[in-house]
C-alpha cells in the first residue's frame, strides 16, 4: 500500500525539501524516498562552478535545491549559446545518457540533492510513477522550449527582455499570484544578452527604459523589482 509522503516514515533529510513536493521525488513512497536517500548527498556550489562539462559521463543526477542553473551548447570556435535556465525544483541530469551535449554551469550559488544516475535508473524501472513524472517533466521542458522560441523568433528587443524578467520573476520565489517582485538577475548583461540573441547595449537599453517607465526598479545593477507586473506582462506581449 502507498504510504503519505508526508508522515513519519520520511527520511529526514527529505522532510523540508521542496523537490520532494514539486520535484520528481514527489512521485517516490515513503520506502522509495529511503531507498534514494540512502544514495543521496547535498553539495553546495559558487556561481560560475561548470557541473558538467560538454562530453562528459554525467555520473550523478540531482534536484535543484536552491539557485539556477545555466546550460550552453558550444560551437568549434568557442562561441557559446544559453539554451536554458533551470530553476528549483527543476531535475537536473538525462538518465540513459553516455554523455552530455551541454556545458552545466551554476549560474548562481546553488545547492544540489544528488544521487547516483545507475540508482535512478534502476528505481525508473521499479517505479512507475517516477518514470511518468520524468515523462511529464520532458514534456514540460519542451513546451518551454517551444514557447522561448517563440519569443526568440518573432518578439521584439523590448519584448523578449521583458520576457526574460518575467521568467525569473515566474521562477525565483513566486508569490501567490505566480510572480516574485523581488529577485536578482541571474545573468550578466552579456549572458542576458547571448541568450536572447540582443546586443549588450540593448539588454541595457531596455532595462532602462523599463525603469524610467516605473515598470521595474533596479538596485546594484542586478536586483530587480517589479514595480508594476500588468505594464511588465504587457511590455512582453502577454
Amino acid at each position: 500500500m502507498r504510504q503519505d509522503i508526508h508522515n513519519a516514515d520520511v527520511p529526514v533529510l527529505c522532510r523540508a525539501c521542496e523537490a520532494r513536493h514539486r520535484g520528481i521525488c514527489g512521485a517516490l513512497d515513503a520506502n522509495e524516498l529511503l531507498r534514494l536517500g540512502r544514495r543521496s548527498s547535498r553539495h553546495e556550489h559558487g556561481a560560475g562552478t561548470t557541473l558538467v562539462a560538454v562530453g562528459d559521463r554525467p555520473e550523478h543526477c540531482s534536484n535543484i535545491l536552491s539557485g539556477v542553473v545555466k546550460l550552453s551548447k558550444l560551437l568549434a570556435d568557442g562561441r557559446q549559446q544559453v539554451v536554458e535556465l533551470q530553476f528549483a525544483p527543476d531535475f537536473l541530469g538525462r538518465p540513459f545518457a553516455e554523455q552530455s551535449d551541454v556545458l552545466v554551469e551554476a549560474a548562481t550559488d546553488v545547492r544540489l540533492c544528488s544521487f547516483p544516475r545507475l540508482a535512478l535508473e534502476a528505481m525508473m524501472a521499479d517505479a512507475p510513477a517516477l518514470e511518468n513524472r520524468m515523462h511529464r517533466q520532458a514534456l514540460r521542458q519542451l513546451d518551454d522550449a517551444r514557447d522561448w522560441m517563440m519569443t526568440l523568433g518573432r518578439k521584439n528587443a523590448a519584448e523578449k527582455v521583458a520576457s526574460f524578467l518575467l521568467m525569473i520573476a515566474r521562477h525565483v520565489r513566486p508569490q501567490d499570484d505566480g510572480y516574485s517582485s523581488r529577485f536578482d538577475l541571474p545573468l550578466s548583461r552579456s549572458d542576458i544578452a547571448d541568450f536572447l540573441g540582443l546586443t549588450i547595449e540593448t539588454i541595457s537599453r531596455q532595462l532602462t527604459r523599463l525603469r524610467k517607465d516605473g515598470t521595474i526598479g533596479i538596485e546594484r545593477a542586478r536586483h530587480v523589482t517589479v514595480q508594476d507586473l500588468e505594464a511588465l506582462k504587457r511590455a512582453a506581449a502577454i
